[in-house]
């Protein structure tokens, strides 16, 4: 009887640690499989490529690499010269036409007068009053480049267009500049965000505004935020289109298909540290379904 019952006992035991064995199998598996997580993230940011209006030798350069910048601080001056030059020649090109068009308007109402004593032809009125709106439209277009002259001048002289974080920027005073052509970036404060790609089998789970828990590489404290966005749509590596033709579509023979990654955009709510928020930086986030989040707000209010 004593046997049976080790027997009995030792059967148990083992079914009962199958059954737990089988239990946290089937969680695991649920949590790799099916649970709205990733280690495939980072942290990312806006960027405003810091390009000059204008070109021309640098002068003086006023910030250095990984400085942080507010919102229309100056980073860098061109040289002036030629467009002071420019802006003098610009404002003398303006009197001149002023003075022409001040004389066209005195000769038109002139004739004006003449032609109410019927002293003057119409053909010669008609010609005083081209030559008057001709005169006219030259003074607005010396305006015009006076303005431009003016813009170029003030454009030597390049400011930061965001608050922000100035990086890769090795600039140094006698580099020469050409307008459109970057020589650094500006990391936006507000703008940087972290980006993770999920399998598309885990979508589902994830919506937007459900608080994620976002583990920096490295670093001991996590940081929170919420998903901001989904990715609407994400390249076909095996379709290429060509216009005028058909859809090229690559032969797949693989019996295992993988899932996709697709994008999701993760604004970032609060962080202990600035130094967390490094762009590029790995991290693994973790997606709490909107029912948990809910459920765990309701709490801590009622606490």
């Amino acid at each position: 009887m004593n046997k049976i019952t080790i027997l009995s006992g030792r059967a148990l035991l083992t079914l009962a640690m199958v059954g737990c064995a089988a239990v946290l199998s089937w969680h695991l598996w649920s949590f790799h499989m099916e649970a709205p997580w990733t280690r495939d993230a980072h942290v990312r940011a806006d960027i405003v490529r810091l390009t000059p209006d204008v070109s021309g030798p640098v002068t003086a350069v006023l910030v250095t690499d990984n400085a942080k910048v507010q919102k229309g601080d100056a980073l860098f001056r061109i040289e002036t010269d030629r467009f002071e030059i420019a802006l003098r020649e610009a404002e003398a090109q303006v009197e001149s036409t002023r003075a022409a068009a001040v004389l066209a308007r005195t000769d038109f109402e002139r004739y004006q007068r003449l032609a109410s004593k019927e002293a003057v032809s119409l053909k010669q009125m008609q010609q005083a009053k081209s030559q008057m709106q001709q005169a006219d439209a030259a003074l607005q277009s010396a305006l015009a480049a006076r303005d431009l002259a003016a813009l170029n001048l003030e454009r030597t002289t390049v400011k930061a267009p965001a608050a922000g974080t100035v990086t890769n920027f090795s600039l140094r005073a006698g580099n020469y500049v050409s307008a459109g052509n970057s020589v650094g970036v500006l990391l936006e404060r507000q703008a940087i965000y972290v980006a993770g790609y999920f399998e598309e089998t885990k979508l589902a789970r994830i919506h937007i505004d459900d608080r994620v828990r976002i583990d920096i590489m490295g670093e001991p404290e996590p940081v929170f935020g919420h998903v901001a966005s989904i990715a609407a749509g994400i390249e076909d590596r095996e379709r290429s289109d060509t216009a005028g033709s058909l859809a090229s579509v690559a032969p797949t023979f693989s019996w295992v298909r993988l899932a996709q990654r697709v994008p999701v955009r993760i604004a970032i709510d609060d962080s202990p540290g600035t130094g967390h928020l490094t762009v590029g930086r790995s991290a693994t986030v973790t997606v709490e379904e909107k029912g948990k989040s809910d459920a765990k707000s309701r709490q801590s209010n009622s606490g």
